[in-house]
């Protein structure tokens, strides 16, 4: 089979097609016949060497994909050969057919596509965990989303309304995306390239700040951002994409009793009764047509190394997916 890889760590030029064994299910796995691929910056972390935890080489990225269960290890009866699927996985996404957990299989309703169901696990589930299981959001409170018009930001954006956020502030850089995150549902957009963002966000919650903000940029706006909480506010960190790290005094916290959150998708894993119940709800929330999936492109799987470039540039908006 095909699959993208790369030997060596560095920019999208190490990602290269190959001729590779195709995988064979283990005890409690399936073999999927890829249908869609989700790309992530934890995908260009991977191939960076600059991910969260180790990364063996050589290597095929790959978290997030949907298809056809192709094959069926010993032991599994939660599913049958030829449903469709999404799921999230560890690696090998990149590629024209994974393996994966059984148990963390997810049957795709009908009506939605294999494109559009492989936006949600990763970016979905972090959506929908930042929001409710660390920020714990509750009805009427105001919530500041960075970088609204990304994969994470536009689902955020409908997710805080639809658990009843009294008002959703959203930042990005150009019109275009401030424009897209009003659509979504944003009641005030903010250009945070703009100097003076922080007092733009106060100036929308009348001077009282928020109570919830997702974070994910890292360096001076995590700073700006601590500095737009109200008392008892949270802010939820679930990334660092500037790569600049932030310095922080906690006795910094004490006078607003602020607290500030670290969130990793893969803890969310861990708990089946979390990664299910929520996997589902965004699911059916999707056939409804109560959340709107923003694709910024689907590309073939040949043209990966081409897809980081873009995304890395800043150059794209809401989620991008390789077709095998």
């Amino acid at each position: 089979m095909k699959a993208i890889q790369f030997e060596e760590y560095g920019g999208p030029d190490v990602l290269e097609m190959k001729e590779i064994t195709k995988p064979q299910p283990g005890e409690g796995e399936v073999v999927l016949k890829v249908e869609a691929i989700g790309v992530n910056y934890a995908d260009t972390a991977r191939r960076e060497g600059a991910y969260v935890v180790p990364t063996p080489l050589p290597f095929i990225p790959g978290a997030e994909v949907a298809g056809v269960v192709e094959e069926v290890g010993e032991n599994v009866t939660t599913v049958n050969k030829g449903d469709r699927v999404v799921t999230l996985i560890e690696k090998g996404g990149y590629a024209e057919y994974a393996t994966a957990n059984a148990q963390t299989l997810i049957p795709i309703p009908e009506g939605v596509t294999s494109e559009t169901a492989v936006a949600l696990p990763l970016q979905g589930l972090t959506a929908y965990h930042i929001i409710t299981t660390m920020g714990r959001l509750e009805k009427g409170e105001t919530i500041l989303v960075h970088a609204g018009a990304g994969g994470v930001g536009s689902l955020a954006i409908q997710l805080a309304n639809h658990f009843g956020a009294g008002m959703v502030i959203a930042t990005a850089s150009t019109e275009e995306k401030l424009q897209l995150a009003k659509d979504l549902g944003a009641d005030a957009v903010i250009n945070y390239t703009e100097s003076n963002w922080r007092e733009q966000v106060l100036e929308a919650t009348g001077g009282k700040g928020v109570d919830v903000a997702l974070e994910m940029a890292g360096g001076d706006v995590f700073h700006e951002t601590v500095k737009c909480m109200r008392s008892f506010g949270r802010v939820v960190v679930y990334g660092v994409a500037s790569g600049e790290p932030a310095l922080m005094y906690p006795s910094g916290l004490m006078n607003r009793n602020l607290s500030v959150i670290g969130f990793f998708l893969p803890q969310i894993m861990k708990r089946r009764e979390l990664l299910m119940s929520s996997m589902k709800e965004l699911l059916m929330l999707t056939q409804s047509g109560d959340l709107k999936l923003t694709i910024g492109g689907v590309y073939p799987l040949s043209e990966a190394a081409n897809v980081h470039e873009l995304m890395q540039g800043r150059k794209t908006k809401g989620k991008l997916v390789l077709v095998p």
